[in-house]
């Protein structure tokens, strides 16, 4: 799995390993036969980009943070030579499926994975990632540049919150990851799709006395900023974090006391505990009173003027 755009110049190219030379020198070195009988070549074109693979160092760093297990479907956008969603089977016992542009490198893909003894979980097909559906995965891997990612990014968000998206060397434009990663000469971005909590929400608490009437939030990518309700006093909401579906943040009531929420964001409800000080928490539900607002920045973003990646 990497793909890199061919319009970079010489000196992008020595970032990307290729000592400064241009993609049609790197196959002067005769590549060495694989199975199926296809060799790829370290720089060769692709649709959009030049293929790179990804060292095995990164490729066990994007599983890792993406936290893979038997239960996940993961998807590798460009897959290349399958290694990333060859290594997700073998070693973490997922379903995946790569799509990938070149059909030599699918056939050279499954055959792989047949080799690897992973074909029953694994399948490769010929597709452009951007006019193929596949939210039904649970984790998303790529090696892409920032133009493609910044394209990617309304699919994403059109994602089931949870979804992990895991990028080697290349960021997602304003939209910060929620965890990175040096393996080697390589970085690895990690991001949850989230929820979307923006708007008003009544609340209700499980006998809780002096809890707050409402909430209001304001998203920004996971990034969220709000306040909550009671009575004649609003009170900001301190330290939101959104992972996913979950929403944690603190409030301060009208005694001065600090509530803590923990909630579980389903559509126009969430769902969870709130406690009060040292005391045993009580279940709380918030419903949300009118639509939601779109997720501020995620949307078609511009070109990512900010350079090559290492």
């Amino acid at each position: 799995m990497a793909y890199r755009f061919l319009g970079r110049t010489l000196a992008a190219l020595s970032l990307l390993g290729l000592g400064g030379v241009a993609p049609g020198a790197a196959a002067q070195t005769a590549p060495t036969p694989q199975a199926g009988g296809y060799a790829p070549t370290r720089g060769q074109s692709g649709k959009d980009v030049i293929w790179i693979p990804s060292p095995d160092a990164v490729v066990d760093r994007m599983l890792q943070m993406a936290e893979v297990t038997g239960n996940d479907r993961v998807v590798d956008l460009g897959s290349g030579d399958g290694k990333i969603a060859i290594a997700a089977a073998r070693n973490h016992g997922a379903r995946a499926l790569g799509l990938e542009f070149n059909p030599q490198m699918v056939d050279l893909s499954n055959h792989r994975a047949r080799d690897a003894g992973v074909a029953d979980r694994v399948s490769f097909q010929r597709a452009d990632i951007f006019a193929t559906d596949f939210s039904g995965a649970s984790v998303v891997t790529m090696y892409l540049l920032p133009e493609l990612n910044l394209r990617l990014r309304p699919k994403l968000f059109a994602m089931q919150p949870g979804t992990r998206v895991v990028s080697h060397s290349f960021s997602m434009g304003d939209w910060q990851p929620d965890e990175t990663a040096r393996a080697g000469t390589g970085e690895v971005f990690l991001w949850r799709i989230p929820a979307n909590v923006s708007g008003h929400w009544k609340v209700s608490t499980g006998g809780l006395s002096g809890a707050p009437e409402s909430f209001h939030f304001t998203q920004k990518y996971q990034e969220v900023r709000g306040d909550a309700a009671f009575g004649a006093l609003t009170a900001s909401a301190v330290r939101p974090q959104l992972s996913g579906s979950t929403l944690t943040f603190a409030v301060r009531d009208a005694t001065g006391a600090m509530l803590r929420f923990n909630g579980r964001a389903d559509g126009d409800r969430i769902v969870g505990a709130v406690a009060r000080g040292t005391a045993a928490p009580v279940t709380f539900e918030a419903v949300r009173t009118e639509g939601a607002a779109p997720i501020a920045g995620t949307g078609a973003a511009g070109p990512d003027t900010t350079g090559i990646r290492e």
